[in-house]
């Protein structure tokens, strides 16, 4: 099985796909003029809003969404197997893909808005529909969609999974088998709620789990400071085969960084558009900018975060091409989650590994919630043209023996069925954005007009020659700009009357 695993990944995991995620990011940036830097106060100041409709998340809960599933096991075990495969150069390389791919993910979350469907009093969309009405290709629309379906329902859930019993099994010594059945309990609770459950579960946990993991890397970081400059170098001579190290791994540093960069932050793979459609907003490019954001949180924020502690305290390890060690800081460990907790313990001692254990806990475990919203999803786009409502409780059942089945099996084998998840998905939905990028671009230049004219955007698609958009068509947009301000002054009225009156 893992021959076979490693074989198929051999392929869809070419050096083709590789240049691909860093090709087109690299176009959609200057097609964008950067958008990820001229608009970043801007990204900021949309990521905060909380209001929502009976129909739509807010932009704040899409964003938590989203978060949960970038947010995982690949910030921690997958920094770890990066840098053990790639080297400290693999970093920077995660780095390059995330600010070429906000992009990307700009451009899939506008188009997943801008053709975006309500389906049972729900907003629906990503690359299925978008792939269907912009590009009037429906065997690829359900061929995506049947690949993610199989992907984020199958293949990935075990590698989330299998990263929570390892640190768990760690720290606590909790056998795997007991870990995979309180998995299933809670995960079936959460699942069985609808999107507005998973909505606000993710808006609570993701932003506490997110922050205080960073805020306990800065203070590890803070107390070596003064490695801090030597690190960098590292990184950034080992990602042009500068460092005499790791010069001869300099291919594998840019494939691993890649690899582990895109299946991190996951713009351009197509996961990101299922949950920003979902926002309620007035123009699509609102939940474009922000979803492009998520990209800074998951990698230059959070992945980093893990990369430091790891090279500063020197607890990794180095592998070449054939296996070979080239540097080993922890010998005896595999890589993973285990690099982490070594590394923390090492600067707080009794604390460190516990903790670790239980921000990986909360970080995979919402991305394999993520992951079933995303499957959900595609299952709720197929059924718009052949009535199947079993599927949708077939999904809940096989995610959740996906996640048990990949909590007791290697993580080498969870991570290969993963990586061939991401990387079929990745494939479909960057030939598709390359395809469709002139609406996302259009609405780009329509929201900066519109923001000059010193407007809160409203989305017309006739009059940028947008077609097949039909749920904004007509006035919907003026609605949509009315029940958030609606909502907005509602929110303020009742914040008014609770607050203490002067005396």
């Amino acid at each position: 099985m893992d021959e076979f695993v490693n074989a198929v990944n051999g392929v869809i995991w070419s050096p083709a796909l590789i240049y691909l995620c860093l090709g087109v990011g690299l176009y959609l940036s200057v097609r964008t003029r950067f958008l990820q830097l001229r608009h970043f106060k801007e990204m900021l100041r949309l990521m905060f809003n909380t209001e929502s409709t009976s129909s739509g998340v807010s932009s704040f809960q899409a964003l938590a969404m989203t978060l949960a599933g970038r947010v995982g096991t690949g910030n921690i075990a997958g920094v770890a197997t990066a840098i053990t495969f790639g080297g400290p150069g693999a970093i920077f390389w995660m780095w390059m893909v995330a600010f070429l791919g906000a992009s990307s993910a700009f451009v899939e979350s506008t188009l997943g808005q801008v053709y975006k469907e309500k389906i049972d009093g729900q907003y629906r969309g990503g690359p299925a529909f978008y792939i269907e009405k912009g590009l009037g290709m429906k065997w690829y629309a359900w061929l995506f969609a049947i690949t993610t379906i199989v992907a984020t329902g199958v293949l990935l859930p075990g590698v989330q999974a299998n990263s929570i019993a390892a640190s768990l099994d760690t720290a606590f010594g909790i056998a795997p088998t007991v870990t995979a059945a309180v998995l299933a309990i809670i995960l079936g609770f959460i699942i069985f709620g609808g999107v507005k459950r998973i909505a606000l579960f993710a808006g609570a946990v993701v932003p506490f789990m997110a922050l205080g993991y960073i805020i306990v890397a800065c203070v590890i970081i803070a107390l070596n400071i003064e490695q801090l400059p030597g690190v960098m170098a590292l990184v950034l001579k080992s990602a042009f085969g500068m460092e005499a190290g790791f010069g001869a791994i300099l291919g594998l540093a840019i494939q691993w960084g890649v690899k582990r960069g895109v299946y991190s932050n996951e713009a351009g793979q197509g996961t990101g558009p299922h949950a920003s459609s979902a926002a309620a907003v007035s123009h699509p490019a609102k939940q474009g900018l922000v979803q492009a954001f998520s990209v800074y949180i998951d990698t230059l924020f959070v992945c980093s975060a893990t990369a430091f502690m790891l090279l500063i305290t020197g607890q990794y390890n180095v592998q070449g091409p054939e296996g070979q060690a080239m540097f080993t800081g922890i010998a005896g460990v595999a890589a993973g989650p285990g690099y982490v907790q070594i590394a923390m313990e090492s600067i707080m001692p009794g604390f460190g590994s516990i903790f670790v254990a239980l921000a990986l806990f909360f970080f995979a475990f919402t991305t394999i919630v993520a992951y079933y919203y995303i499957a959900e999803t595609n299952i709720a786009y197929i059924n718009r043209k052949i009535q199947l409502p079993w599927l949708s409780f077939v999904l809940k059942i096989a995610l959740m023996a996906a996640t048990v089945y990949g909590t007791v099996k290697t993580a080498d084998l969870a991570w290969g069925l993963g990586d061939i998840g991401v990387g079929l998905m990745a494939w479909l939905n960057i030939i598709a954005i390359i395809l469709m990028q002139k609406p996302a671009l259009a609405c780009l230049r329509d929201y900066e007009a519109q923001k000059a004219q010193g407007l809160d955007p409203v989305f017309h698609p006739e009059k940028l020659g947008i077609v097949n958009a039909a749920y904004w068509e007509g006035r919907r947009a003026e609605d949509n700009l009315a029940a958030e301000l609606a909502a907005q002054a509602a929110h303020e009225e009742d914040e008014g009357k609770l607050a203490p009156r002067k005396s």
